[in-house]
């Protein structure tokens, strides 16, 4: 099967910190096993590099469907933020916030079905009455509390759920500007402006997401994601069929192989992979501070026994038509610099953005309609510009 890798060189964690982040990644995507997840299938070092092998989900971003569709229905929406409310779920449970939801984030399996990935703004045991004060993530789905950095825990993963179905359901994230600044000034200071044509569950739903008051937002409460899966907006969905991945995905991928990567853009698929030279090597230090990396999933070690035999076998033609090709992750960065310290020890990191594309016009905080109707597709130069 196909597989897609990260690999960290020294330069990357010679640094306490970043040591710890990405200890951090390593046993995170190792302790959540979950349908919505992506899955760590191999974890190793050579003489300067650390690697971790994901499964490939050539599905593509979740952000290139709603390219193509500029805004999703109802009933797509509903499926995909299902999905991605009991992952967070599950992240929640086991201490972790997550941090850095959007679109770029969340991939697609050949089936169909959402998996998110990049754990490496996540944090860990933030439980009940714990805060973190980092100020990092993607500013268009960042929460005020963020912002502020008058601390946050797990609440404001369910502002990004907010911000998301928004962007899902017009076209944009609901706080948008021509710089960063005036974004900010938006998400901390405007009131929410709601399309006509959102159904009255859906408005209701956002609405609650995106309170900017932490403690009044939905799922804040010791139930967590619970909440969210009461409110009437996912009345249609079963949520044990939804978990054990019963229902129908609203989209599947058209693909021709397991080696397929027409879901992606064609500007990283066109580019020739080529890993970084491993010609240095990580100190005694660094060493004894990865000691343990190495990691090989339980589902990996049970296929390999069942397929264990001695028994001769047929080797499949090799496919020489395909070009297999890993998508570029965006970089984190500060803009102090990448180990600029913050109140609780983190560097402040931030997923890049560009200028987003302007909220569409027009928009009423009053009036709905009884059924959702599509509006023009979104801007599409201005919203790759954010990635």
């Amino acid at each position: 099967f196909t597989l897609s890798f990260l690999s960290f060189p020294p330069s990357l964690v010679c640094n306490a910190k970043d040591t710890a982040h990405t200890r951090a990644e390593r046993e995170i995507l190792e302790t959540v096993r979950h349908p919505f997840i992506v899955d760590l299938l191999y974890a190793f070092q050579t003489g300067g590099k650390l690697y971790l092998i994901l499964e490939c989900l050539i599905g593509g971003e979740l952000f290139m469907q709603l390219e193509k569709e500029g805004i999703f229905m109802e009933d797509t929406a509903s499926f995909y933020l299902g999905e991605i409310t009991m992952a967070l779920g599950h992240l929640h449970s086991n201490g972790i916030i997550y941090r850095d939801l959007k679109p770029e984030n969340i991939m697609l399996n050949h089936q169909g079905h959402i998996k998110l990935t990049d754990f490496g703004l996540c944090k860990e045991s933030i439980h009940d009455g714990s805060v973190t004060h980092t100020f990092c993530g993607t500013i268009e789905y960042m929460a005020p509390e963020i912002l502020t950095r008058t601390g946050h825990n797990k609440a404001v993963d369910w502002w990004s759920l907010g911000a998301l179905m928004y962007d899902m359901m017009t076209g944009s994230p609901p706080f948008t500007a021509e710089n960063r600044k005036k974004t900010i000034d938006k998400i901390l200071k405007c009131k929410l402006n709601l399309p006509p044509y959102l159904t009255i569950d859906a408005r209701d739903l956002i609405k609650k997401l995106l309170k900017k008051n932490p403690a009044q937002r939905l799922g804040s409460s010791k139930t967590d994601c619970a909440d969210i899966q009461k409110h009437p907006f996912f009345k249609h969905i079963s949520w044990d069929d939804l978990l054990n991945k019963r229902l129908e995905p609203p989209y599947k991928p058209q693909l021709q192989s397991d080696e397929d990567v027409s879901q992606f853009d064609t500007r990283f698929t066109r580019q020739t992979p080529v890993d970084s030279p491993d010609d240095t090597t990580l100190s005694h230090s660094a060493e004894l501070a990865f000691a343990g990396f190495t990691y090989v999933a339980p589902s990996v070690l049970e296929s390999l026994k069942e397929g264990f035999s001695f028994e001769p076998r047929t080797r499949p033609v090799r496919r020489h038509n395909s070009s297999p090709r890993t998508p570029i992750s965006p970089l984190k960065f500060s803009p102090a610099g990448p180990f600029k310290s913050s109140m609780d020890g983190e560097p402040d990191v931030f997923s890049p953005t560009s200028p987003p594309a302007a909220p569409i016009r027009g928009a009423l905080e009053n009036g709905v309609a009884s059924q959702p109707i599509r509006t023009p597709a979104r801007n599409k130069k201005q919203k790759a510009l954010r990635r």
